[in-house]
């Protein structure tokens, strides 16, 4: 060093290496995967390393997050999003397993169809298309092409597959709400996804039939106006959730036959394990010659929550049956249809002295009822579950108002209870 020159500071990245540059790979990719996609794509500025990896993110959502703007006009939202999906799909250089799109304020724009087609040749395995506004968007005819689809959620969409469609043969998860389809073309989609675990349908127009035919099927959520339902090949259906959103008290004439729904609902639901009856379901259980008890008992059933009038004889005989039906019950949801009780006040209903209260519910533990007005029939239901449950640990109360609280309080108190342990609590409405 010659005299007079300053001694050179050592380069600052030499003492103090950036520290988010000396992450290991695997590391900035979690730290990624927590990212909404806009700020993933703003690490880019961080360092070299951090430059292009955004762009190896297996998983794409474009939600609010990604565009979080609100605006009365549609063009704006749809211009901005339209670019930045454009920009990012243009810049990805690794695979695709998983693309939602779901702005709450994006309609159905014909770009989906270009970005359908593009993620069908990478085959995705996860795609997710929520279209909040406008009409139901008609899904492109290319991603009924796509054989390498595990999972689809479609929201608000228009399904009509082409002739030469032969079904998702890799699909596990499928769920459809607000969709448009005719029948047979929800048969022919259900029938040709011999893997589907998980089917969820959801307000839906074009079906009055529902035919299930899944092998491997486990999981069924369902709500909408139908007349039938019928499953097929689905012993392996532990999980079942159907809502009828059809009060069928205004079309009588068709549901009266001397068949029962009960037995034709059950004869292939043999390992179910968990059963929600919502809405007017239980109404359509009723329907036909109700049998006290099940030809073959339901031995795998722990939880079971029904929605009913309890001034709807039928409806009570038709519960009555599923206990009976169902030796190790352990939870028990009953939710009142208070609302229609009140309409049907005239209808006559069981006494306790009617067969159908024979029935001990042996491993029933916990209870709740909720929407309970305190008529007499709730009571009389409420009294058999205390007397004929010797495991039960708590049950809880909700009435639908406050009205009469008091009084429905002392008459629970005096009910006997085959469990010592039982416990009844009483929540303000």
């Amino acid at each position: 060093m010659k005299r007079g020159e300053q001694p050179q500071s050592p380069c600052l990245t030499d003492l103090q290496p950036d520290k988010l540059s000396c992450l290991p790979g695997h590391v900035i990719d979690q730290i990624l995967s927590h990212l909404s996609i806009r700020e993933a794509v703003r690490t880019s500025v961080l360092s070299s390393k951090w430059r292009y990896k955004w762009s190896t993110l297996p998983n794409l959502v474009f939600d609010n997050q990604c565009l979080p703007i609100s605006s009365q006009d549609h063009s704006i939202i749809k211009n901005k999003l339209v670019r930045i999906i454009d920009h990012v799909l243009l810049l990805h250089s690794g695979a695709i397993n998983k693309f939602k799109l779901s702005h709450r304020d994006l309609i159905g724009v014909i770009d989906i169809d270009r970005w359908t087609l593009y993620l069908t040749r990478r085959s995705i395995k996860e795609l997710v298309l929520e279209i909040w506004k406008g009409h139901r968007y008609k899904i492109p005819s290319c991603l009924f092409t796509c054989q390498s689809l595990i999972h689809l959620e479609l929201f608000n969409c228009w399904l009509k597959p082409p002739s030469t469609f032969i079904g998702f043969r890799n699909l596990k998860s499928l769920d459809l709400q607000h969709v448009t389809m005719d029948q047979d073309v929800f048969e022919n989609l259900i029938s040709n996804c011999p893997l589907l675990e998980r089917l969820t349908l959801m307000n839906f127009d074009g079906l009055t039939h529902l035919n299930i035919d899944a092998p491997n099927l486990q999981f069924f959520d369902i709500g909408g106006k139908f007349e039938d339902v019928t499953f097929e090949n689905t012993f392996h259906l532990a999980v079942v959730s159907i809502g009828l959103y059809l009060n069928l008290e205004n079309e009588k004439n068709r549901w009266q036959g001397s068949s029962s729904n009960l037995l034709k609902f059950f004869v292939h639901l043999p390992h179910v394990r968990r059963l929600e009856v919502q809405s007017y379901f239980l109404k359509y259980l009723a329907v036909g010659v109700v049998p006290l008890k099940l030809p073959r008992p339901c031995v795998d059933l722990t939880y079971l929550s029904i929605r009913i009038n309890f001034n709807d004889s039928k409806e009570i005989s038709a519960a009555l049956c599923l206990f009976r039906s169902s030796p190790n019950l352990q939870e028990l949801e009953v939710l009142a249809r208070t609302e229609e009780q009140q309409s049907t006040l005239g209808i006559q209903a069981y006494s306790r002295e009617d067969e159908y209260w024979n029935c001990p519910v042996v491993q029933l533990q916990y209870v709740r009822m909720d929407g309970i007005s305190g008529i007499k029939p709730e009571l009389n239901f409420i009294s058999f579950l205390l007397l004929y449950s010797p495991v039960l640990e708590r049950m809880t109360v909700k009435p639908a108002s406050s009205n009469g609280g008091s009084e429905l309080m002392k008459e629970l108190l005096r009910f006997r209870r085959a469990s010592g342990l039982a416990e009844i609590i009483y929540l303000d409405p």
